[in-house]
């Protein structure tokens, strides 16, 4: 597992105090480039080989949200590739060694020339290596998304939004989902899916379905194709 070890700064805390679930996700991402990194298998190294590692879901439980100044511990480790996919796992931990949130994901490795996805090899994937997975529930990649919608402002992708590839940063679109969530509700899991990617300037119409104890959002282009739909379960 590559760990790192921090404090929650002022600047990622929402306005009870607390890292959203947004943040967390932040978090994350950033331990497993800074993993990537590491193994010299960063950025720069993907850029060489006209590689980029996709994200395309993420499942991620909740047992609580870290405060202002709390120390914290986001550990990251491979637990499996299959012919295009790498699946990756997730810790926050605080004191005590505390759990404070889990995730799995799943990355597809895609050719920047061809834009498709391409068979993983053993230079792409042997600096990682593969351990056990983490014990939990394991839902579906796929979101199913309901039939009646209730359909919000549209807004356009900005500059702010975007990552080293150009495309809204992954966390983004869930800090845009969240903007539906009632600030009492307490988030317990949320789960991605990714479809398509966004980009600058792209006019994003999102719609919404609330039920008991759930919501789903889906952030649509002008056409009604989803770029990624989110579903959260609150309490």
């Amino acid at each position: 597992m590559y760990t790192y070890k921090r404090k929650v700064t002022y600047s990622e805390v929402a306005c009870d105090g607390m890292a959203d679930a947004a943040q967390i996700v932040r978090y994350f991402q950033d331990c497993s480039t800074m993993q990537s990194e590491a193994l010299g298998m960063g950025i720069d190294y993907l850029e060489q080989h006209s590689h980029i590692w996709m994200l395309t879901g993420w499942q991620i439980r909740f047992n609580r949200r870290p405060g202002l100044s709390e120390e914290i511990v986001t550990g990251t480790w491979a637990y499996d590739f299959d012919a295009m996919y790498g699946y990756r796992n997730f810790i926050l931990k605080g004191a005590g060694d505390e759990t404070l949130a889990v995730a799995n994901s799943i990355w597809v490795l895609i050719n920047t020339h061809t834009g498709r996805p391409e068979k993983l090899t053993m230079e792409a994937v042997e600096g990682y290596g593969s351990e056990e997975r983490y014990p939990m529930d394991y839902a579906p990649r796929r979101i199913k998304l309901p039939k009646e919608w209730e359909e919000k402002e549209p807004f356009t992708v900005k500059r702010a939004d975007l990552d080293t590839n150009c495309h809204v940063n992954n966390a983004r679109y869930i800090s845009m989902a969240l903007e539906y969530v009632e600030p009492e509700k307490n988030i317990r899991q949320i789960r991605v899916e990714y479809k398509k990617a966004a980009l600058l300037g792209d006019r994003i119409c999102p719609k919404i379905n609330r039920k008991d104890g759930s919501m789903t959002v889906a952030l649509c282009n002008e056409s009604g194709q989803v770029f990624v739909a989110v579903e959260l379960l609150m309490d």
